[in-house]
């Protein structure tokens, strides 16, 4: 061979050997051990390349490795980072080896056997159980029982849901008043309820579920417990100095009409605030009822906003203040409610049927409140309170009293749950408990409950099918207000006050429009059958003139909500467009790239950064010359100077800076105080990008982290308990499970089809981990 041939051989041979693919030791070693080793212990972590022999027996230190190179977190930006290929090649060498460990040797995770119900929980059981679902005012649940510890988001981690003996008062209180209701006890005494309307809601437009031609005023949807007559009294916020016509309807038929001003209602002037209030008296129907009390639109051409100075709260016509009511008074009879139709299965006819009736009305009911079939001994416990009842009134009475133990009965309160020998399935009963409290944070219903009974929900072909029926059921929307507004923090909204001097067209109608905005694209994306990626691209959201006036759109009239389609190129669409999620990650007075930035890393890509340390200093925005003022990305640079807080910022501040033209109450702006925005950021990974629009195509370019957060939330929530690191096999064979459609109901299925979901701990584990503890203490 010639030499100038021998060296070109030598020459293409070094270069194909230096650009074949790299084993996953020689990259760990390359990328990770040359700072996480034995000498330097770089973050406290230690990788030695020999532990690679054996994955599973380190599992724990290897599934955080795969979470830092899932996010490409690590190696840190300023260090030697593996091309794309090389990531892939050591995720892949990792997750094999933990998924193939964790398949021959589930670990269920650890669960109380007792997981008291939620609040929002009790409340859906009371409504699916008897029919109940409009409770007065209060005697809403969220009156009378306290609020759930939140944990990671979530309020229905079983062990944060303690019950202490003032707790149980509060439920034996909610017990005698839901009973009370769903039988329709002559004999109650007259509640009184009383609905405020938002001083910062405005009146000047029509609401929602009342009649067309009405503006402002107030609908109360609620439970009237018998056939009787109720008082309503209304108070307005601002007297009408001409006449109005103030219309009561019921169900959308009008009952009333008062006129008030000038013609009516007390002379020149009316009725306003301070005035005694409006009273009027109304027989109503036992059973859920729809009351509308509203002015009726005027047609004159004179206007009166053209004649008064503009209202801050309420707007620039009388409004209405609050609405009480009492009642019920003159009581007729018990009537026949939806809740006594689904109570009453049978009606005796003589003193000799009584008896007989009421077992079956208690087994019916004690069925569904339990979640399993009754036993002797379960009526047994019911069946002298019944007799107290019926000894003590009548037949009615007594069924109620037996329902007042049934609701505070710990087979209602608590899904109870039976610890095996060995860890394995959970019984079909069991599994239908969890099933309806994932998908309906409720009971199960009839169907659901014989398919376990008769033990057909073990085959895998039936769980499937019940699955995908419930979350075509209506009951499923609580997989939007439940699961998606806690995973994210959709209902900080209520608690946020933006700054009434800088924002102040921002008020409670708003607030109500952004809620209703984004619970209506999530229904629509999570339970409409579309890809779950659409939740950060989709190109449409859902509007009323109120919120496209916010957004600069035109062309929107009316207060009810529609589908709107944005143009190419817009700037919304997706929740990261949307003012509910922009106001809740900003200060009451300006924007804050961090939390925004925290926000999209902890609930979008599971990568939360550590808190924050002590005594941070507040951010200031003031330039080195007097008045002059900084830009938030400038105020941002400087503020993270210190060492200490760089590393975090450098994370979470470039994804909040492509945000940053949202101002904190989600309106755009192409300019802050102190100039012209610059939104460009980048990833943790490194990635480079321009603005809302670049770091949404950022997320998509590698959804892998987007599914995996999802599923890890969905698994959190269905479970009752905080993931661990044995989990993540069972995150990624959903997230693989889902695939190649990736909507909201595969990942549901892959949920429900994991052994977190179906088993449970077994005894000799629990014994075997509790003497491992006791070890390492």
């Amino acid at each position: 061979m010639r030499p100038c041939c021998l060296v070109l051989f030598v020459a293409t041979a070094w270069n194909a050997l230096a650009q074949a693919p790299k084993p996953a030791s020689a990259l760990f070693t390359q990328y990770c051990v040359t700072c996480h080793n034995a000498r330097l212990k770089t973050g406290g972590l230690t990788l030695d390349i020999a532990a690679l022999n054996d994955i599973p027996k380190n599992a724990e230190l290897w599934e955080k490795v795969v979470g830092k190179l899932q996010t490409r977190a690590m190696p840190p930006a300023q260090a030697k980072r593996p091309e794309e290929s090389e990531y892939k090649t050591m995720l892949a060498a990792l997750t094999t080896e933990l998924d193939r460990s964790a398949a021959a040797n589930p670990n269920p995770g650890k669960l109380p056997l007792l997981h008291r119900l939620t609040r929002t929980e009790y409340q859906n059981a009371v409504r699916d159980l008897l029919v109940l679902s409009d409770l007065p005012k209060e005697d809403e649940i969220s009156y009378l029982l306290p609020a759930d510890n939140v944990n990671s988001g979530f309020d229905n981690l079983a062990d944060l849901l303690f019950t202490s003996p003032a707790t149980l008062d509060r439920y034996v209180d909610a017990a005698r008043k839901v009973s009370r209701l769903a039988i329709g006890d002559p004999a109650m005494p007259a509640m009184v309820n009383i609905y405020r309307i938002d001083p910062e809601h405005p009146q000047d437009e029509r609401v929602d579920e009342l009649p067309f031609g009405t503006r402002g005023g107030i609908a109360i949807r609620s439970e009237f417990p018998v056939d009787a007559s109720y008082v309503f009294k209304v108070e307005l916020g601002s007297a009408p100095r001409d006449r109005q016509d103030l219309e009561i309807t019921v169900d959308q038929q009008r009952v009333q009409l008062v006129k008030l001003g000038e013609d009516g209602g007390g002379g020149r002037g009316g009725r306003g605030a301070g005035s005694p209030p409006l009273e009027f008296r109304l027989p109503l129907k036992a059973g859920p009822r729809l009351i509308g009390i509203a002015f009726l639109e005027r047609s004159q051409a004179r206007d009166e906003a053209t004649l008064r100075p503009r209202m801050r709260s309420r707007g620039t016509l009388p409004s209405i203040a609050s609405v009480t009511v009492s009642g019920p008074y003159d009581v007729d009879s018990p009537g026949e409610s939806p809740s006594r139709k689904r109570i009453f299965v049978c009606r005796p006819a003589s003193a000799a049927e009584e008896l007989p009736c009421a077992r079956q009305i208690l087994k019916t009911l004690a069925r569904r409140a339990y979640r399993r079939p009754v036993s002797d001994a379960d009526l047994n416990e019911l069946l002298p309170f019944y007799k107290d009842g019926r000894a003590a009134a009548n037949f009615d009475l007594g069924i109620q009293r037996a329902l007042e133990r049934i609701l505070v009965s710990p087979q209602f309160l608590f899904r109870i749950e039976h610890e095996p020998a060995v860890s394995g399935r959970v019984t079909p009963i069991e599994l239908a408990s969890r099933l309806s409290f994932f998908l309906w944070s409720s009971i199960p219903d009839d169907e659901l409950l014989a398919a376990a009974e008769s033990g057909k929900l073990a085959d895998p072909k039936v769980l499937e099918q019940q699955t995908r029926r419930m979350l075509a059921d209506p009951r499923a929307e609580s997989m939007v207000t439940n699961f998606a507004a806690q995973w994210l923090y959709l209902r900080d909204i209520d608690e946020k006050d933006p700054d009434e001097i800088l924002f102040p067209e921002f008020d409670q109608t708003l607030r109500d429009a952004m809620k209703q905005e984004t619970e209506l694209f999530l229904k629509d994306v999570l339970l409409g059958n579309h890809n779950v990626m659409e939740l950060l691209t989709a190109n449409y959201s859902f509007l009323n003139d109120r919120l496209a006036r916010h957004y600069g759109i035109l062309g929107i009239a009316g207060s009810q909500f529609r589908k709107v389609v944005f143009p190419e190129g817009s700037v919304r669409g997706g929740l990261l467009g949307q003012g509910s999620l922009l106001t809740i990650t900003s200060y009451a007075n300006r924007t804050s790239p961090v939390q925004r930035g925290k926000w999209v890393l902890e609930n979008l890509l599971s990568a939360p950064p550590p808190p924050p340390p002590p005594n941070v200093p507040a951010l200031n925005t003031d330039g080195s010359e007097p008045g002059q003022k900084l830009t938030m990305r400038e105020a941002m640079t400087r503020h993270r100077a210190s060492p200490p807080c760089a590393g975090c910022h450098a994370r979470m501040d470039p994804i909040g800076f492509a945000m940053e033209n949202f101002d904190a109450v989600g309106k755009w702006r192409d300019h802050d105080d102190g100039g012209k925005i610059d939104a460009s950021g980048s990833l943790p990974g490194g990635s480079p990008f321009q603005g809302i629009a670049g770091l949404k195509k950022e997320l998509v370019r590698d959804p892998t982290p987007f599914y995996s957060t999802l599923a890890e939330r969905l698994l959190m929530y269905a479970t009752g308990r905080n993931l661990q690191y044995y989990d993540q096999p069972a995150v990624r064979a959903i997230v693989r499970s889902a695939a190649p459609s990736d909507t909201f109901a595969a990942f549901v299925v892959g949920v429900v089809n994991s052994n977190p979901f179906q088993m449970r701990e077994g005894a000799a584990a629990v014994a075997a981990n509790s003497v491992a503890a006791s070890k390492v203490q």
